[in-house]
C-alpha cells in the first residue's frame, strides 16, 4: 500500500485492455514477500470476455516476484491470456461467438 500503482495499456487479440498494477499491495513483512495486486480491465470494446474472465474485469493477488520474472505486468498478463485461451471452455466459447456471428 505505498501508492506505486502502475497503469498500461495493451492489445491482445483485439481487444485494448488496461492493466493496473500495485507491486507492494502487502508488505513483505506480512507473508515473506511482496504480495501484489494485479488488475485487468478490457476497455475497448467495453466489458469483453477473455479467458480469464466472463466479465471483462480481472482482480487477482500474486507474489510481485512472479510478475518480474515474467517480464512485468504486461508480459505476465500476455502469457496469462495466451495460456488460458488454450482452455476447452475459452474455445467454445469463442466458436459459439463466431456462429453467433455468422447469423
Amino acid at each position: 500500500m505505498n501508492g506505486s500503482t502502475e497503469r498500461h495499456r495493451s492489445e491482445w487479440n483485439g481487444i485494448l485492455l488496461e492493466i493496473t498494477y500495485e507491486p507492494q499491495w502487502l508488505p513483505p513483512s506480512i507473508l515473506g514477500e511482496d504480495l501484489a495486486h494485479l488488475q485487468v480491465c478490457s476497455l475497448c470494446p467495453t466489458d469483453a470476455p477473455l479467458p480469464i474472465t466472463e466479465t471483462g474485469y480481472r482482480s487477482h493477488f500474486i507474489a510481485a516476484s512472479a510478475i518480474a520474472a515474467a517480464g512485468g505486468p504486461v508480459a505476465y498478463v500476455d502469457v496469462w491470456l495466451t495460456v488460458e485461451s488454450d482452455a476447452p471452455a475459452w474455445r467454445e466459447s469463442e466458436q459459439a461467438a463466431r456462429q453467433l456471428a455468422l447469423f
